[in-house]
């Protein structure tokens, strides 16, 4: 019994301790606790529509505008090579010098062939005379003139020919000097002096290059261009001009190039090998940064959409199977999903084509405190970003 003595007033005081918790807990609720939550605040971006230039991204090599592969027109031994290699060249500035004794000599013999067949022609006109003033006073056969104009023009002819091969030996002469057919940067000479060189090889001696400008070729999938011109066809994107699309290059360094190229052509046919479609790009070259062979990442503009609904990516999640979600605060105040369509990126922000209409508000800030229907406070996405940063720390006075 002493034990049991012990434990009811234990018990006692526990359950007055109980009922006087219980009462203070009431007595703060009723008396002015924590208030119900109110609607959450969120921030929103207004969307409207503006102009919005497509570009895609592709990679191409850089082509000269003009490449002169510098061959022999005539057999001989190289005597001089009178260009610096790698300098710049102008055209018909002289590159190499092959022996020309033997052009010379060829040019001489033509001369003399002239020479002896007008000589041949002035005789052969002198009897043609002589013989028409012996046909009128019947001196002398109908066939013997006719045999004389026949020689005459026979004379005509072969002086024809002889100058024909003068002019020919005096080409292969003027050919012994073999100069730049274009402005460019040459590169190595492939020989040197007393190389032997016929004019029949397929080695070249050396190459220009025209640096400036000069050519971007980009390939470009015939399946995005496919749903380019589809987009086009609906009238959702207009086409851009080949001479006012703009285009940028990222060298193989991932630096930027500092000039703007145009779109200059774009092929009809798609290349068997890999599915593409080349675009022709012209760039100024003014210091050579871009050379012959590099590749290059080109930014392509690609299409102009002229009421292009740009939403921030952060206000878009999708879904495992790619499917795109936007929040947008509808008219009632309230939280509503839209199952929007996003099929490219522009800078930081996806392009909608369906979803989103002009003036709709989407959620862009507080998005992991919000559910479906719930009702929202909606403020500027700029005004949220300010309220939730740390103020700044008073100065300091030294």
């Amino acid at each position: 019994m002493p034990f049991m003595n012990r434990v009811f007033p234990a018990a006692a005081a526990l359950a007055v301790a109980g009922s006087l918790f219980l009462a203070g807990c009431d007595q703060q609720q009723q008396g002015g606790g924590m208030p119900p939550m109110g609607p959450v605040e969120v921030g929103v971006v207004t969307i409207q529509p503006q102009r919005v230039d497509l570009t895609a991204t592709l990679t191409g090599r850089v082509i000269p505008v003009r490449r002169a592969e510098i061959r022999p027109q005539v057999s001989g031994l190289i005597t001089e090579v009178l260009f610096t290699q790698g300098a710049l060249v102008k055209i018909g500035d002289p590159l190499f010098r092959i022996d020309d004794a033997p052009y010379k000599a060829a040019v001489d013999a033509a001369s003399a062939a002239v020479a002896r067949a007008e000589a041949g022609l002035e005789l052969a006109r002198l009897s043609e005379r002589r013989y028409a003033e012996l046909v009128r006073t019947s001196a002398t056969s109908r066939q013997t003139y006719d045999d004389a104009v026949a020689t005459r023009k026979q004379a005509e002819a072969e002086v024809a020919s002889a100058k024909a091969s003068l002019a020919a030996a005096e080409v292969d002469l003027k050919r012994t000097l073999i100069v730049s057919p274009i402005d460019g940067r040459i590169g190595r000479s492939s020989v040197s002096q007393g190389a032997l060189v016929r004019f029949d090889q397929t080695d070249y001696l050396a190459v220009v290059h025209q640096m400036d400008p000069i050519y971007v070729d980009v390939n470009q999938s015939s399946a995005e261009l496919l749903r380019l011109k589809a987009d086009m066809g609906k009238g959702t994107l207009a086409d851009v001009d080949s001479g006012s699309a703009k285009v940028r290059l990222t060298l193989e360094d991932n630096s930027a190039y500092d000039q703007v190229g145009e779109m200059k052509l774009a092929e009809a046919v798609v290349s068997t090998s890999t599915g593409t479609v080349t675009l022709r790009t012209l760039f100024p070259n003014p210091q050579e940064r871009l050379l012959p062979g590099m590749f290059v990442r080109a930014v392509v503009q690609v299409g102009v959409d002229e009421q292009g609904l740009l939403v921030p990516q952060r206000g878009i999640t999708r879904s495992p199977t790619g499917d795109g979600t936007a929040m947008v605060v509808n008219a009632e105040g309230k939280v509503e999903p839209r199952k929007v369509t996003a099929d490219r990126t522009v800078g930081d922000a996806w392009l909608v084509t369906a979803g989103i209409g002009a003036g709709d508000r989407v959620i862009v800030d507080g998005l992991q405190k919000i559910q479906p229907g719930m009702p929202v406070v909606p403020v500027d996405a700029g005004a949220t970003a300010a309220n939730a940063a740390p103020p700044s720390a008073p100065a300091t006075a030294q």
